[in-house]
This record gives C-alpha cells, structure tokens and sequence, in this order.
C-alpha cells in the first residue's frame, strides 16, 4: 500500500500531480517555524520550501500549509526533502495574518470538514461563533460546531437553541470530556479518507478531544488557567491519522480570528434574505424605506446582536456599501486574481454553463 494512501491520497491529486514527473507527491503534515513534515509514498521526511518558490510567492496565502499536497524531490542525500510545487487546493481556512496588514495566513488545506470548538464556559459567545462559521463556509469546508465542556453548562438546552438561531443548520453537538461515544457520536464525518481540522480558542479541549478519538495520548494537554482563558498547548500545526483511517488536523488555539476571507450568504442567510426583500437594491439598511431589515429589527424577529456581528464582518471583509451581485463579483476576482482577475471567472463561468 503507498503510505500516502493513509493520509487521504484521492485521484484528483493523483492527476494533478503527473504534470509535474520530475517530482515526487507528498502532503504536509505538520509544520513548525519555517519547517515541515511531509508524507511520502515511501514515509516521513522532514522538508523545506525551495528557494524557487519562496521567490516567487508573494502571498502568505500560497505558502505551503498542513494538509497541503506539493511536489518534492528528495535527492539530497542526509539533507531535508524541498517542496517545489503546491497543488491546488480544493479547500483552504485562512485567517487574518497577525501584524502583517492585508494578509491572510493559511491554518489548513485540503480539509472535508471543520470542527468548530467553543466551550460552554466563559469561552461562549455567539459572535465568536458567527465570526469562525463565516470563516469555515469560506474556506470550501463544511462545518460542524462541536460545544464542549458541557458538563459545566447548566442550562444547555436554552444555549443549544441560541446556538441554532445562528448556526444557519449547521449541525451541533454538545461533548463532555467524560463522553464515553465522542466516537460514535462524529462518526458521520469520521471516515476513511476524510480530512477534518479543529479550530478553537486556546483552552476548549481540541487537543483532549482530538486523545479521545485517537484512542491514545496523542496530543499534550495542559489545564485551563483560573480566568478560563485556556493556554496554547498547540504551537504548530499537525496531522494525525486515526486507527480507523481518518485524518485529523490540529490547529494552535486562536485568541482573535481575523475575518478578511469570509462567506456571508450562509452564516448569516437569514440577513441576507431579508436584504433581498428590501424596496432598494442597494439599501443600506439605517433609515430606508421599506427595509426589510430594519422591520425585522423592529418587531424582534431579528436580534440587533446578530445584526451588528453582520455588520462588523461586512466591514471587515470588505463588503460594506456593496449588493449581493458586487460582493460575489469580489470573490470571483479574488479567487481568480492569480489567473487574470475578472476576464479569466467569467470565461471560466460562461463554459461551465455550456457544459450543463
């Protein structure tokens, strides 16, 4: 069996990769301070990226990432294997890069799911929640909110019914760390072959679960301090593989999560389908007439909350004063920038239509 198989190989990458045959596939597997750990069809080999492609790359973005398939040659004999080609990607969950303005970072790449960890102690917060949904419908992903530490909520059926007015129908499940099926109850998304990373703030418990699902102590873990602020046990990110064959990705705890990349028309669906309901197109939503919006802040139907989170995450994607039509027109041209910006989207949507 080719190692890489175990690590969530499919054909796509597999034929994507016969471009390049002077090279060797492999994903990444974790990462640390400018160096990584790749999976090869042979084993694991530490890695660095060439000089080549750390030239050329202008964007955090296009770095390799954990998850990541490239291209490597390891003919350096004693010496780390070099990552010359980054294969593309068919999900990736950025965030915004710390200190470094108009920058995203890259936490994983090539992942099916995301697991979205809040705990239900003071780490609970519903615009937290909307922020990291926004984030993860972004990426390509699906997500799926995991609330843990529910053994310390007392009243979890009222937080359960909070978290499903913004949740957008995205699945949640309540864990406890003294679960004895934590397995059982994910194994709709725990399967051969499939890709799941866990983001979370320092302190939820992704590392205790992530030594549940593996069966073993896989991950260190630390306790959560007094103010319940969690402690980053996680400092790199890593890939492990499960004895059932599915792979997991875990993330360092994130504090903030910058929202530059971020998908509205689902996390928020409810707003904007009462923006569409507005009398103008371009309404803005603060003294219009007949604004949907602003009725439905009126007679509760809509929480001023939630519309403020919306709001906020608007202005951060750089969203705010444009319609839906302008917002999906600023996707296509991001992700089309590196191939000819708007020209090259709309060729490549206009085929897609003839091919229905």
């Amino acid at each position: 069996m080719n190692y890489l198989e175990k690590y969530g190989l499919t054909d796509r990458f597999k034929n994507e990769s016969t471009i390049y045959p002077q090279f060797s596939l492999a994903r990444v597997t974790a990462q640390h301070r400018g160096l990584y750990k790749i999976a090869t069809e042979i084993g694991e080999l530490q890695a660095e990226i060439s000089g080549k492609l750390r030239f050329e790359t202008d964007e955090l973005a296009k770095f390799p990432t954990v998850g990541d398939f490239v291209m490597v040659s390891s003919d350096n004999l004693g010496g780390n294997a070099v990552i010359y080609h980054v294969l593309t990607r068919k999900s990736i969950f950025l965030r915004t890069a710390v200190g470094i303005s108009g920058q995203a970072q890259p936490v994983a790449a090539n992942i099916d799911i995301v697991f979205i960890c809040m705990s239900l102690n003071n780490n609970f917060n519903l615009s937290r929640l909307e922020r990291y949904l926004s984030v993860a419908w972004d990426s390509g992903a699906t997500p799926v909110i995991l609330l843990t530490k529910s053994d310390l909520c007392e009243d979890l059926e009222n937080i359960l019914l909070e978290v499903e007015k913004v949740s957008s129908f995205t699945e949640t499940i309540p864990l406890s760390m003294f679960d004895d099926d934590i397995t059982t109850k994910l194994s709709r998304y725990l399967k051969c072959g499939i890709t799941s990373a866990f983001i979370g703030s320092s302190g939820v418990g992704k590392s205790t679960l992530i030594n549940k699902l593996m069966g073993e102590q896989a991950l260190a873990t630390s306790e959560v301090g007094k103010a319940d602020k969690g402690r980053h046990t996680t400092t790199g990110r890593e890939m492990l593989v499960s004895p059932s064959g599915f792979v997991l990705i875990d993330t360092p705890g994130m504090r903030e999560l910058g929202a530059e990349n971020v998908d509205l028309s689902k996390s928020f669906e409810d707003i904007e389908t009462l923006a569409g309901q507005c009398k103008f197109t371009n309404c803005t939503h603060t003294n219009e007439p007949g604004c949907a919006v602003l009725k439905a802040l009126d007679n509760g139907s809509l929480d001023q909350r939630r519309f403020g989170s919306y709001l906020k995450l608007k202005m951060e994607a750089g969203y705010d004063g444009l319609d839906a039509k302008e917002i999906e027109s600023k996707k296509l041209e991001r992700m089309f920038k590196d191939v000819g910006g708007m020209k090259n989207a709309r060729k490549f949507i206009k085929e897609k239509h003839k091919r229905r």
